[in-house]
């Protein structure tokens, strides 16, 4: 080994889905919203300017939005390029302790590759059988905890009543609720943030505001933990949203008709493709996302995953333990989702 790879930092990286080049393809693999944003985004293109400005650092503009939108002080929100952005922000600000931070075994797998990176230590706590996670298993010393609600990618959603004693159990460290799916039919943990000030919510506009190209997240809690994350931002990378996204961001947020009916066909679609998956005698969990988690008991998840690429649907599969049997889909239009139970139809 040459001295200076000694000193190469490596760690095993995410891997994100594939983004397939051929657009004549059914992409139901990384849970992207299948309509368009708001008109009203798509109208702020034409006031795009200035670019060879700096963005504002504070994101301002967008912080009051969210602000207003969600009835708390701009002081509470937190903005970031993607919830991937502010998670990782929150991972290198707030997780810092001498014990092993927790999250469960079966969640988001960016997760562990933000533990390994900042060198924070972990363990994972296993869900149910039933893919769920027990509040009293986060009953134990721990250096801060983490959790996606709903899950992913196994789509469960945990009632506010369990993620309060998940919170009320762990009051002297950080405890994160990364809300990307709730949207799609659960309850925000956002009321929360009064009550307990060590909580915080993570949002994202990737899925439910269909803005996954512009890459926006964001976060709430009480202003000690804002300030605190602004602090090693403005230490990181202190332009972190463009003009764009700024303005783009905005326009959404003030389309709240749009979304709502977006987020309503969404999930209308969900209900019947689950009913369709019953009908072949799949199995899942009960999805509150945007996705399904889906097993057969006659054909391997691998075996449908390969085929429905061969024919042009790409699913998402992940060939690790306890899931390896398993395919997550993305709920995408009514006509995507027919012609996906047209060819599951075939292959059964």
């Amino acid at each position: 080994m040459r001295e200076w790879e000694k000193n190469i930092r490596r760690v095993v990286p995410y891997t994100p889905g594939e983004q397939p080049k051929n657009k004549n393809v059914i992409k139901l693999n990384t849970n992207e919203n299948p309509y368009p944003p708001s008109p009203k985004v798509l109208a702020c293109r034409e006031r795009i300017d200035d670019l060879n400005l700096y963005p504002d650092p504070a994101i301002s503009d967008l912080v009051n939005a969210l602000a207003t939108y969600h009835g708390v002080d701009p002081s509470n929100v937190f903005v970031g390029v993607g919830s991937d952005d502010v998670l990782a922000m929150c991972f290198l600000t707030f997780f810092n302790g001498d014990l092993p931070i927790v999250f469960p075994d079966i969640t988001y797998s960016f997760y562990d590759v933000w533990a390994e990176l900042y060198r924070i230590q972990y363990r994972t706590i296993a869900l149910d059988d039933d893919f769920k996670m027990l509040p009293e298993d986060y009953q134990v010393p721990n250096g801060g905890v983490v959790f996606p609600n709903p899950n992913a990618p196994t789509g469960v959603l945990m009632g506010l009543d369990d993620v309060r004693k998940i919170i009320e159990a762990n009051r002297d460290v950080i405890v994160i609720v990364d809300e990307a799916y709730i949207d799609f039919g659960g309850e925000s943990a956002l009321p929360l943030i009064d009550e307990y000030d060590n909580l915080i919510v993570v949002r994202t506009f990737s899925k439910s505001r269909s803005l996954a190209g512009l890459r926006i997240g964001y976060c709430m809690a009480n202003e000690e933990l804002i300030k605190a994350l602004n602090d090693v931002k403005y230490s990181f990378n202190s332009y972190t949203l463009s003009r764009p996204a700024i303005l783009m961001g905005k326009a959404s947020v003030e389309d709240d008709t749009y979304f709502k009916e977006t987020c309503k066909k969404v999930i209308a679609t969900r209900e019947y493709f689950e009913n369709e998956l019953k009908r072949l005698g799949f199995t899942f969990p009960e999805s509150k996302t945007n996705f399904v988690f889906v097993s057969h008991n006659k054909v391997s998840a691998k075996v449908i995953f390969d085929k429905a690429k061969e024919n042009g649907i790409i699913l998402r599969y992940f060939e690790k333990p306890r899931i390896d049997n398993y395919l997550r889909i993305t709920i995408g239009t009514d006509e995507e989702m027919k012609k996906l139970v047209d060819f599951l139809e075939s292959i059964l």
